[in-house]
């Protein structure tokens, strides 16, 4: 088996019970209590999918794609009115935002992402000593 060439879009969505997620152009699709474990079901179901072909997937092929308001949720960490101030966008329209009231532009979706980006990068490039 070789490994699969291309990143595959899966759509999460958040339910009574955890997660579900399914992807686009594929007729795979898993649930899960949280993101770790939906990772993991979906490279399970995404292998059986891809078995006969003669391929494999690991998490660099699954390319997840999330609302704000979910992602606020899970990534409780990551406080808005932070990421606000960090990219230079009024606190009280990402808050609106993230609860659903109004829906952001294309490039303000970029400019939110990329600030996620940013904050992530430094984080995983911190050491303790």
């Amino acid at each position: 088996m070789k490994k699969l060439n291309k990143k595959i879009n899966v759509t999460v969505e958040k339910t009574k019970t955890g997660y579900s997620a399914y992807a686009e152009d594929l007729a795979v699709f898993s649930t899960a209590k949280d993101i770790p474990s939906l990772y993991k079901n979906l490279i399970e179901a995404l292998n059986l999918f891809y078995e006969e072909a003669g391929y494999f997937v690991d998490q660099s092929n699954i390319k997840l794609n999330l609302d704000l308001q979910q992602f606020f949720k899970y990534y409780r960490v990551l406080n808005a009115n932070f990421l606000a101030q960090r990219i230079g966008m009024n606190p009280t329209l990402l808050s609106h935002y993230v609860q659903g009231r109004k829906n952001p532009s294309a490039k303000q979706t970029d400019k939110i992402l990329h600030g996620i980006h940013t904050i992530g990068k430094e984080l995983s490039e911190i050491r303790f000593v």
